[in-house]
């Protein structure tokens, strides 16, 4: 087990919250030395926002473009994959606004129970490293694991169709890659049409 520090290390959790748009856990703050009182000292202060249990905010970070999907992330224990339409936005395909955040979390999950933060969405699957992206300070599928994953979702067709052209247009992914794609187009005129 490592040493945590014997004093709180203010620079350790700014470094952290950063690479998380500003964003920090409990255990990162224990991590750098804070304890559960501090925590509170400083929340009492208004140096940190708490945004749900166990993940705060370094109150005046500056925002970011999709912070928004780091709490989902860091409630996961980070363990979680932003995929499915969510994914499809972050990579700038198809014109679709997701109204829920969709989030793969490991297969080994799926027998846990939590309570699921608000719009939320969950899905459960091993997701490797090679069918991972980051965007920003989240981890995303990759465009091709996206668009299969939509693909057998149900994803409406008009949307997969669109997102599996511009993924293609754009040559982010090749139609060897779009296996489940081609599949669940192939009623509509498939991934041309």
């Amino acid at each position: 087990m490592a040493d945590l520090p014997t004093a709180p290390d203010w620079d350790q959790l700014f470094m952290t919250a950063a690479a998380q748009e500003g964003f920090f856990t409990t255990q990162q703050a224990t991590d750098a030395g804070y304890s559960a009182q501090l925590l509170v000292h400083h929340l009492k202060k208004g140096s940190f926002e708490r945004v749900r249990r166990g993940i705060y905010r370094i109150k005046h970070y500056v925002p970011a473009e999709h912070e928004e999907l780091v709490v989902p992330w860091l409630w996961s224990e980070q363990q979680g994959v932003l995929s499915h339409e969510t994914a499809l936005a972050l990579h700038d395909l198809s014109d679709v606004l997701p109204h829920h955040v969709h989030l793969t979390l490991p297969s080994a999950w799926r027998k846990r129970r939590f309570r699921v933060p608000a719009n939320v969405v969950l899905h459960h699957a091993d997701v490797p490293p090679n069918d991972r992206a980051w965007i920003g300070a989240v981890p995303t599928t990759g465009p091709a694991r996206t668009l299969n994953d939509c693909a057998i979702a149900g994803t409406s067709p008009e949307v997969l169709r669109q997102a599996a052209q511009q993924a293609l247009r754009r040559g982010i992914v090749t139609r060897a890659e779009l296996g489940a794609v081609e599949q669940a187009l192939a009623p509509f005129g498939g991934i041309a049409a």
